[in-house]
């Protein structure tokens, strides 16, 4: 896509959005120069659903770009991740955050994470119940981790063209958040963040209080597989 084009998207995508919700640019099966072009117009965080990719872009990428790691992480692909993203948005379970922790601990790092919310219908898409997050936080599974640091929440809408539906899932996410919030992080200031939305569906996201949105194809265009 020509970089006139990139940035005019970017332009119209960000004058849309209110103060306080930052935009992810997911660039996943995007070569480097589309995302050299959306940093020249001012983007700063990039969003990357495959580990190798996102290895492979990070050195080939100004140093002050945020990395965030927006897909399903494998657990044999944590080190990479720990090492080359700023955030892991999609930590789906408490294995995976302990082994966050871990690789994040050997290399004396602290890692932004969200903790990632399973409301779509489906069943494909990874995440916490709603149920079995409160539980794992009211028991303590998630305490003594002091190398990953629990940013929010994280969460996709079934993919659907029924707004209603879409509303509904969000606002539940938005309804988690605000328990976990008051329950078990009023006083972690750094836990703020509901990543939630995307192209089609990210004005819904907003107003249920996304402050993260992650978008692709109206940025970039069609995937360059």
């Amino acid at each position: 896509m020509a970089q006139s084009l990139i940035s005019d998207n970017l332009r119209h995508i960000k004058a849309m959005m209110p103060a306080g919700v930052d935009l992810v640019a997911v660039s996943k099966f995007h070569p480097v120069e589309a995302l050299q072009q959306a940093y020249d117009a001012g983007q700063r965080i990039f969003g990357e659903n495959r580990v190798q990719e996102l290895a492979a872009k990070v050195d080939l990428m100004p140093a002050d770009v945020q990395w965030h790691m927006i897909g399903h992480l494998q657990t044999n692909k944590v080190r990479v991740a720990v090492r080359c993203a700023n955030m892991i948005e999609s930590v789906d379970s408490v294995r995976l955050l302990q082994l966050i922790n871990k690789e994040a601990q050997r290399i004396d790092k602290v890692i932004d994470v969200l903790l990632q919310l399973h409301v779509a219908q489906e069943e494909a898409k990874s995440g916490f119940g709603v149920g079995e997050l409160l539980q794992a936080l009211t028991v303590g599974e998630l305490d003594g981790m002091d190398h990953v640091r629990v940013c929010g929440l994280m969460a996709m809408a079934s993919l659907t063209d029924d707004e209603e539906q879409i509303d509904r899932e969000f606002a539940i996410v938005n309804d988690t958040f605000n328990v976990v919030k008051e329950e078990f992080y009023a006083d972690r200031p750094e836990f703020k963040h509901i990543s939630m939305g995307m192209s089609h569906d990210w004005p819904i996201a907003v107003r249920h209080g996304a402050t993260l949105v992650r978008i692709g194809s109206a940025i970039f265009g069609p995937r360059q597989y």
